[in-house]
C-alpha cells in the first residue's frame, strides 16, 4: 500500500500537480498496480522457459540460394527508353 507522502513525492519527481482528489486516486492506482505485480511474482515459474513472444515464431524465408538473374538485354528489354543497353531516365536536378 502506497501512503500519501510516496505519492506526493512521486508527484513531484515527474512534476506533477496534484489535487487531493488526485491524490486519493494516484494512491489507489499505484497501491493497485503493485499488488498486480506481487501476484505476478507469487506465480510458480519453475520449468517454464524464458519467451519472448507468446507464440512460437518460426523464420518464413526461403534459403538464399544464388541463381541467375536477368541479362542486361533482358532488363532493359521492356524500359520506355533504353541507351546503349542501359535504362534511359530524366535527369534529376
Amino acid at each position: 500500500m502506497i501512503d500519501e507522502h510516496t505519492v506526493r513525492h512521486v508527484a513531484r519527481l515527474a512534476r506533477l500537480r496534484l489535487s487531493g482528489d488526485d491524490e486519493e486516486t494516484m494512491r489507489r492506482e499505484l497501491s493497485g498496480i503493485l499488488a498486480h505485480i506481487d501476484v505476478i511474482r507469487a506465480i510458480n515459474l519453475d520449468g517454464v522457459p524464458p519467451t519472448t513472444h507468446v507464440i512460437a515464431l518460426q523464420n518464413v524465408l526461403r534459403d538464399d540460394i544464388p541463381r541467375t538473374g536477368l541479362t542486361r538485354d533482358e532488363a532493359v528489354r521492356e524500359a520506355a527508353s533504353a541507351v546503349d543497353g542501359t535504362f534511359d531516365v530524366p535527369r534529376m536536378d
